[in-house]
């Protein structure tokens, strides 16, 4: 793993990007095998012919001009939904956490699934949003946020065990499809008023989160908070791993094993839908989004392109941190480690911020 951190020093070797950023190396392993390439069998290259220096240089799309406006008018329109969140059945008690199954309203009336996770001993110090992953969610990890920190977890519309929907594909490959012949009814954008909705949810069940609120995604759930995010001054600081939806001019030129191998498909018949795409374009939302942010971007990846990941780091306007992956959505060696290891520089930022 690769650490890069903006103002702060480190006892290793230092790189200064064009940027001006330092860039600090570490060894992924302690025999360094993990600086090695990583065998594959893909018809492709998974890091595109990318090396860090030239992921560090890849930008963001200017956007539409009525890119801000476009997504303020969406977070007006769901800060004006009442939730009503519920808490479904008993709560139970898990490693020092209680958890609790629960429901609330999003946009459009569609009603949300997902848990509650909150300190056993009642003190909470911090909220969090915590989205998820193309393969949605199962059950929450409490482990990933600072301890403290009362945690809402939906399953975004369509996905996931609790928030199915009819006619909304439950797999990667057609839910990214639905509705993209128009951006007001592209389901992605329904998917980012269910952040917001989720956000007053948890304001609603534990007051106590209010003015100290967090955001972790990774992939899917990457991509959305980048879009969700610098329209909501509600949050004060968040964690993005691998995210995804980032600069589609350039994703949809690259293969892959993911959402975006469907999408490139789609373009290929209908060229028309990158028009939609430019406004759901998670690096382009970077542009504006101030608060600090935590990165996790991986140098190899065939389910997201490492480039689309580095463009929404890239673009970040406010203070940010980056742990560079080995790799993403592949299992290789050290894996377990290095994402422990992420996890903790997420919580030490997390915990720093709010």
């Amino acid at each position: 793993m690769h650490r890069a951190e903006i103002g702060r020093g480190r006892a290793c070797d230092h790189l200064v990007t064009e940027q001006g950023e330092t860039l600090s190396t570490h060894p992924l392993t302690s025999d360094g095998t993990g600086l090695h390439p990583l065998h594959h069998t893909f018809p492709f290259d998974p890091t595109h012919g990318h090396d860090l220096p030239r992921l560090l240089t890849v930008e963001a799309p200017p956007g539409p001009e009525d890119f801000a406006d476009f997504w303020r008018e969406r977070h007006a329109r769901a800060l004006r939904v009442d939730p009503a969140p519920r808490i479904e059945g008993p709560w139970t008690t898990v490693d020092g956490v209680r958890v609790a199954d629960i429901s609330y309203t999003s946009v459009d009336g569609v009603r949300i699934g997902g848990w509650l996770t909150v300190p056993a001993d009642g003190h909470v110090t911090r909220g969090c949003v915590s989205t998820h992953g193309y393969g949605g969610r199962a059950a929450p990890d409490p482990r990933q946020a600072p301890p403290g920190t009362a945690t809402i977890w939906p399953c975004l519309r369509g996905l996931g065990t609790r928030s199915l929907l009819p006619g909304v594909a439950p797999r990667s490959a057609g839910h990214v499809l639905h509705g993209i012949e128009a951006r007001e009814s592209y389901v992605i954008g329904g998917c980012v008023a269910d952040v917001w909705c989720a956000a007053t949810a948890l304001s609603s069940l534990v007051p106590e989160t209010s003015g100290r609120l967090t955001y972790l995604g990774t992939s899917f759930g990457g991509g959305i908070g980048a879009l969700a995010l610098p329209w909501d001054d509600r949050f004060r600081a968040a964690g993005l791993t691998v995210p995804t939806f980032g600069n589609h001019p350039l994703r949809v030129t690259l293969p892959c094993t993911g959402s975006g191998e469907s999408v490139r498909a789609r373009l290929a018949e209908d060229p028309s839908v990158l028009d939609v795409l430019a406004y759901f374009d998670a690096a382009t939302a970077a542009r504006h989004l101030r608060i600090p942010v935590h990165v996790g971007a991986a140098l190899f990846d065939p389910s997201v392109p490492p480039p689309g990941q580095f463009a929404v780091h890239n673009a970040l306007a406010g203070p940010r941190e980056l742990v560079v992956l080995r790799a993403g959505h592949f299992d290789h060696p050290g894996e377990r480690a290095e994402t422990a290891a992420l996890e903790e520089a997420q919580r030490q930022f997390l915990s720093l911020r709010t």
